[in-house]
């Protein structure tokens, strides 16, 4: 079954040339099926990249999805058009007061994470998105700041910037694998890590009711399970294109930011060879787990989602 994505989103045509199914509107509403709501509170500068990216692992599924891009109400994107927005994000203050539910909620990282929490401009919301997920969502995914700044809002657990920015694909191992975001994974993996800052291990480990799901001997742990919240929040990069640590080092290269080859990405570390997408797999197997958890255990009824 397809993600239900407008077909004027860029996301489209670059899906259905990859050969994700997708549909519009009109062939949605001829199946008589209950799709699962997805919302994306997209935080990333790169608009469009992010987006297709995230539709693309969660479209591969074998349920219809419906996905609703969501941005933060007063921050204003520089990389993105005012147009683009416009036709295809909804602010969030409109989606609060809407009173709507959502079976799945994913929550970006956003190129922040040098500032404290309390100084982004948009903190203030961004603990009434957390807090609403908690009421209105079915299951949240944090990703990188985005998780960061969950399990910091609900465990008090802080992050430290780290001496020099973890950046290429490192191993990591699984560590739970009877966990249903886990099936099909295998023992190790690469993963790509883009991050000056880390959570640590021991002070998770201190976070009553947090179970660490994937970690690594280089860069720390990486995905973290908060059943009471209905959350997980992972710090490294299953969403990333094959060629996203390669723009973000050309981008470094080009304006005169110290900045080390990706470890582990070119082939021999490299950069004038083509990298090589060794976590495609994987990314697709975590993402599909969790859109099925969050079908196996959803309540059909969407109102009583969230609902004690």
């Amino acid at each position: 079954m397809p993600i239900k994505i407008p077909t004027t989103l860029p996301a489209f045509d670059v899906l259905t040339r990859e050969g994700v199914m997708v549909m519009g509107e009109e062939a949605a509403a001829r199946q008589d099926i209950r799709p699962l709501r997805i919302g994306l509170l997209n935080l990333m500068p790169k608009k469009i990249q992010t987006e297709t990216q995230f539709a693309r692992l969660i479209g591969a599924t074998p349920l219809q999805i419906e996905l609703h891009l969501v941005r933060m109400t007063e921050h204003r994107t520089r990389n993105t058009t005012a147009e683009h927005m416009e036709a295809f994000y909804r602010p969030f203050a409109e989606v609060e007061a809407s009173g709507e539910k959502f079976d799945g909620f994913i929550i970006t990282g956003a190129p922040i994470e040098h500032l404290p929490f309390p100084e982004v401009t948009y903190w203030d919301e961004m603990l009434r998105v957390v807090e609403w997920t908690q009421t209105h969502v079915h299951s949240t995914f944090g990703v990188c700041w985005g998780g960061m700044a969950m399990i910091y809002h609900f465990h008090g657990v802080c992050k430290h910037m780290l001496a020099q920015k973890a950046f290429g694909c490192f191993r990591h191992r699984n560590l739970a694998p009877a966990s249903p975001y886990l099936r099909g994974f295998s023992d190790d993996f690469v993963i790509p890590v883009s991050r000056w800052t880390e959570m640590r291990q021991d002070e998770i480990d201190a976070a009553p009711g947090l179970v660490t799901l994937l970690g690594s001997d280089e860069v720390g742990p990486c995905l973290i399970e908060d059943p009471g919240r209905r959350a997980l929040y992972i710090f490294n990069h299953f969403e990333y294109d094959s060629g996203t640590l390669k723009e973000e080092y050309d981008r470094d290269v080009a304006n005169g930011t110290a900045v080390n080859v990706p470890v582990n990405y070119y082939p021999d570390d490299d950069p004038t060879k083509e990298p090589k997408n060794r976590w495609r797999s994987h990314a697709h197997l975590l993402y599909g787990n969790w859109i099925n958890q969050i079908y196996q255990t959803v309540p059909f009824d969407r109102s009583r989602i969230g609902v004690a």
